[in-house]
């Protein structure tokens, strides 16, 4: 046998063009530890992504084994194994994974876990080969190193240290080190697709070369496992800044029995749940598995490094479709899915990670007031747009946090108070709603948006800035009684003798001189559709469920009878029901899923029912009073096999051939934080016979008081209503102070008003119904500060 090393580099460079992995994980292996900055998942029975040093940065691709006896098969276990797995021990995030030959020559056990103190995955195998193959089946570790998020310009070398033969890559200031406890015999590194392990084991069952470096590409390494001295081994794959360092971690990790480093790794993920509330566990169906499972899951979402970084899933969404021009899959922190994802830890009584999560949040506030749409973990942002209720959502944490008394000695204030004073500025039409595709007036954005400001307006109150306070309930007021003026229809036909309900989203640009359309009317320019497809709908009969979120934080009751008609059309229109239960689409004509024949969304495809619908609408029924069993026993049925909940599942019947089953995972993220966490507070809903997210105080002043709060109607530069009520107050807002002069009667008198500021970067005038008379106001504005007139009137009617 060659064991010696060629000299010679690797041919085909650069290699194919990368992928990534499918995104629907069974598992996720972390050490609880902030000494062990590592993350692995696991799917179809081998390690995919592993992120190192921060839980944003994936680091390969794969990493399996490849057996061959040199003649008559050539096996990979993604492809040519059946797989199970289970937990290796109590509720921590290792595994034990079996994949088993369908011939039964031979069975593969691995326990794998991460090195506890150290930046190390380790998969302790035991290789049973049945006799007669014994002596003839060679074992192979493959790895696909995608350093510092990205498959091409990596470059590998094999390294001899004291005689021993270890696998290296590194890439823009990343390394990795691969090293087994038997040793390998001989390696390689090669090109992916040209001149790989795997493309030279699966020519002729014969691995012929040895080269020792592949520079600058998508490249392999791969090593022969000696396993004539037993068939129980230790593979080990260290990261770091350095390759020293990389090599320290894996010797470390080999070092040390595997025994006792699994030990440690229960005792940390035990001591991490000493205060989980398993009263919880008696509101579930499946004995509180899935509860346990969610508690460990959103613990290890949270970075190691920036405390409170909590990113929407360890899953890079139809990964095998996505390449290294686009480097976020949802290994990044979204606002909403951090508020979210951390809720639901106070849903299970624990405070610290939520709060940790308050102040990463605060940190990486804009100037402005806003919050980015989404970040790396340290704060960079990476999309650029602007979603109002992600602006909303870190005030509802400071909210639950001061009502928890879990606040320590830190003032949130500063934070609420320019987050509340963007969305007074910027609103009320977001530039995105919650699907992040759509700008214009939604129902769960405004309900977001509106408790944050009387959340805000309280905080504002316990600081005796009662005028600011008193500004953002009047505001509230506003987005509250324009709700069915903007999200509403009265010619709806979707459903036959329901012509008035809620709809996704009234479109508007927030760029230009916003004036809202006729809800009847509007049209709506939808994403992800396939090509030469439709692509613009009537506004009014594009659906969704996110209405209910104004049930969710006290806004309209449940028997509200508009919500009752709106439910009857999404359940007509959206509703799927599965061999495990109910769920739901997000909204009609969706494009943003797995395409019809199973292949995987790449720009468009055909949106599918998501597991977390299914728990809004058991917060809704169980706030109207009704049963909710079905549905946490749906969301139970609808997780993987290890209890992760996907984004989608599939929602027609089995198509094998796409490894896609009627109500089970698609391509999509998998495990889904914010679905784990409305499974949470679901259970403490239940629980408690309330809504977790429920806001007393919203309520009390939407849907309990029987005192009517007086109409409001705002212009703002970015919007501009062209109608208003006579009994309504209007006020009139601009970021400048400003002289407003105004006339009700074609300027035959006009009236000049100082403008007032709360104590914010706005300025008001407000023009109340008893100073007005005629059927249209007519104003303009002068700038002090700049000493010159607008130069353009302004006008509404009034009706």
């Amino acid at each position: 046998m060659n064991t010696g090393i060629s000299a010679e580099a690797a041919f085909g460079a650069p290699g194919i063009e990368p992928r990534w992995t499918r995104s629907d994980k069974d598992a996720i292996v972390s050490a609880y530890s902030m000494s062990s900055p590592i993350w692995a998942t696991l799917s179809a029975g081998i390690v995919n992504e592993v992120y190192f040093p921060t839980i944003d940065t994936p680091q390969i691709r794969d990493l399996q084994f490849l057996l061959t006896d040199g003649e008559s098969f050539f096996h990979d276990e993604r492809r040519d194994t059946q797989s199970t797995i289970e937990q290796l021990c109590g509720d921590s995030l290792c595994y034990r994974v079996i994949n088993r030959d369908r011939e039964d020559r031979y069975r593969i056990e691995k326990q794998v876990i991460t090195a506890p103190h150290a930046a190390c995955l380790l998969l302790r195998t035991k290789i049973t080969i049945e006799p007669k193959w014994k002596d003839r089946v060679r074992v192979f570790a493959l790895l696909a190193p995608h350093l510092d998020i990205g498959g091409c310009g990596n470059t590998g070398e094999l390294m001899r240290h004291n005689k021993r033969l270890l696998l290296t890559a590194h890439r823009n200031g990343s390394f990795l080190a691969m090293d087994c406890s038997c040793g390998f015999i001989r390696g390689s590194c090669g090109f992916v697709g040209e001149s790989d392990g795997w493309t030279d084991l699966h020519g002729n069952m014969k691995l012929d070369w040895q080269f020792e470096r592949a520079e600058d590409g998508n490249i392999a390494l791969i090593g022969e496992i000696d396993i004539g001295s037993g068939n129980e081994f230790t593979l080990a794959v260290g990261f770091g800044y350095e390759q020293q360092s990389a090599v320290v971690a894996v010797r470390e990790s080999l070092a040390l029995p595997f025994e006792n480093l699994v030990e440690d790794f229960k005792k940390q993920w035990e001591e991490s749940s000493d205060d989980l509330d398993l009263s919880l566990a008696e509101q579930s169906l499946d004995g509180g598995r899935m509860l346990r499972i969610s508690h460990s899951l959103l613990l290890a979402h949270e970075d190691k490094t920036y405390k409170g970084a909590t990113i929407a899933s360890l899953s890079i969404p139809w990964g095998e479709a996505r390449s290294d021009k686009d480097l976020g899959g949802y290994h990044l922190v979204w606002p909403r899915d951090c508020v979210n994802s951390v809720t639901g830890m106070m849903a299970m009584g624990e405070t610290a990670t939520p709060f940790r999560a308050l102040l990463y949040l605060a940190s990486t506030q804009n100037d402005d007031g806003g919050f980015s749409q989404n970040c790396w973990i340290d704060g960079r942002p990476y999309w650029s747009g602007i979603q109002l209720d992600e602006v909303a959502y870190p005030i509802l944490l400071a909210w639950k946090l001061k009502q928890a008394d879990a606040l320590a000695n830190y003032d949130p204030y500063p934070m609420v108070r320019s987050a509340a004073a963007y969305l007074v500025r910027e609103g009320p039409a977001t530039p995105q709603e919650r699907w992040e595709e759509s700008s214009g007036f939604s129902p769960s954005t405004l309900a977001v948006h509106i408790a944050a400001l009387v959340c805000a307006a309280e905080f504002a109150s316990q600081r005796n800035e009662q005028t600011l306070a008193d500004y953002f309930l009047r505001y509230a007021d506003f987005l509250e009684q324009h709700i069915e003026r903007w999200t509403v229809t009265d010619d709806g036909s979707l459903l036959s003798g329901i012509s008035r309900h809620y709809f996704r989203i009234l479109p508007a640009d927030p760029s230009s001189d916003i004036r809202a359309d006729n809800p009847d009317t509007a049209e709506l320019q939808l994403t992800g559709q396939p090509p030469n497809s439709r692509t613009t709908f009537p506004a009014r009969e594009i659906v969704d469920a996110g209405f209910l979120e104004l049930v969710r934080y006290g806004i309209r009751p449940p028997g509200d009878p508009l919500v009752e008609d709106s439910l009857q059309i999404v359940d007509h229109v959206l509703k799927v029901v599965t061999p495990f239960g109910p769920s739901w689409h997000r909204y009609n004509h969706d494009g943003y899923g797995q395409k019809s024949d199973g292949g995987p969304f790449d720009g468009s495809g055909q949106g599918r029912a998501w597991p977390l619908l299914t728990g809004e609408r058991a917060h809704y029924e169980l706030a109207a009073g009704h049963g909710c069993e079905e549905y946490v026993k749906a969301i139970e049925s609808f997780a993987g096999p290890m209890g992760l909940l996907p984004e989608q599942i599939w929602d027609e019947e089995n198509k094998p051939e796409a490894h896609l089953q009627f109500g089970k995972a698609t391509g999509s993220a998998m495990p889904l934080m914010w679905a784990h966490s409305e499974y949470v507070k679901l259970l403490r809903s239940r629980r408690d016979g309330r809504v977790f997210d429920l806001i007393d105080i919203v309520k009390q002043r939407y849907c309990d008081s029987d005192d009517a709060n007086p109409p409001i109607e705002i212009w703002k530069f970015n919007s501009q209503p062209r109608l208003m009520r006579r009994d309504e107050m209007l006020r009139i807002q601009a970021r400048d102070s400003f002289r407003l002069r105004w006339s009700d009667d074609n300027w035959n008198a006009t009236y000049d008003v100082e403008s007032n500021s709360p104590g914010m970067d706005f300025h008001y005038v407000d023009l109340h119904p008893d100073q007005r008379h005629g059927d249209h106001i007519t104003f303009t504005f002068y700038w002090p500060d700049a000493d010159r007139w607008e130069g353009q009137n302004y006008t509404i009617q009034v009706t």
